[in-house]
């Protein structure tokens, strides 16, 4: 018996479907390119913009909630322009004072606020790290005896902080002054007092953070149109998480004759610092004389 094999016929149209395969796989891998393309955009482009984040965190951070501080903070950034065309070019005539910083200046913004302009010299002993630390405090502290910031500008190496205009200047030019002392009677004396003791009462208890102003003086207290008083100057202020009370530091920076021996020498902080400056201001408010002046 003669097996006859029979080999299958080969499938018509062959050559079509090769080319139908060969079109699937270029759809495929035109598809997947453009997936891989468009993730890897998106990938470089979230890989910047997080760079960017920690640029920012780096340079402004200083608490554990470091995103809504710099979002606090970009809320107050003003135009450098705007800034230097409401103090008339920083003209003389808008000085408000002068010191180791640098200068205040009067302004009046477009819609007729007006505004006091610290602009801090390059020479200045308030370095950057201290202008981060008093933009960042003071945009978060909220009370009634503290300097409100109203913002701040910046251009290359010039800085300026913006705060509230208050009519009646620094507590020092009241109580040093022997006619304007006259102007300072009792009652007015001890509200000052108060306030200022509210004030720190605030920074050391009450706020989210205790907060040590390290350089408590009557040329940082601010009095309004009432007199009432306003802590300023937040350049050198130290902050504490809320359950730590104390601690230890070789940078000793501050006021001669306002801070404590044991601040001085070993370092110590606390808000002692603060407690032993005030009694020295309550002194000088008393008696209107300097620290440090013979009675």
């Amino acid at each position: 018996m003669i097996l006859r094999t029979r080999f299958p016929r080969r499938c018509a149209g062959r050559g079509g479907l090769s080319k139908a395969i060969i079109a699937i796989i270029a759809a495929v891998a035109a598809i997947s390119g453009c997936v891989i393309l468009v993730a890897s955009v998106f990938i470089i482009s979230r890989r910047r913009q997080m760079k960017k984040k920690q640029k920012k965190k780096k340079g402004w951070e200083t608490s554990a909630d470091g995103d809504s501080m710099i979002s606090s903070v970009e809320s107050l950034l003003h135009d450098f322009d705007e800034i230097r065309a409401s103090t008339d070019d920083f003209s003389d005539a808008n000085v408000l004072g002068r010191g180791g910083f640098g200068s205040v200046y009067k302004g009046r913004l477009e819609n007729g606020k007006e505004i006091a302009v610290k602009r801090l010299s390059q020479g200045s002993s308030q370095g950057e790290s201290e202008f981060k630390n008093e933009v960042l405090l003071m945009a978060r502290l909220q009370h009634r005896n503290l300097l409100k910031i109203v913002g701040f500008a910046m251009r290359g190496d010039e800085k300026l902080l913006i705060y509230e205009f208050l009519q009646n200047s620094s507590l020092d030019h009241f109580i040093f002054d022997p006619e304007k002392r006259s102007l300072l009677d009792w009652k007015r004396r001890w509200k000052i007092i108060q306030g200022i003791a509210r004030g720190l009462l605030y920074l050391h208890e009450d706020s989210r953070l205790r907060i040590i102003h390290r350089d408590l003086k009557a040329s940082n207290v601010l009095l309004d149109s009432m007199m009432n008083p306003k802590i300023a100057d937040f350049g050198l202020a130290k902050l504490f998480p809320s359950d730590q009370t104390e601690g230890n530091t070789e940078k000793i920076v501050g006021t001669r004759g306002y801070m404590p021996p044991e601040y001085v020498y070993l370092g110590m902080l606390s808000v002692k610092i603060d407690v032993f400056s005030f009694g020295v201001l309550v002194l000088e408010i008393v008696t209107g004389k300097r620290n440090g002046s013979s009675f």
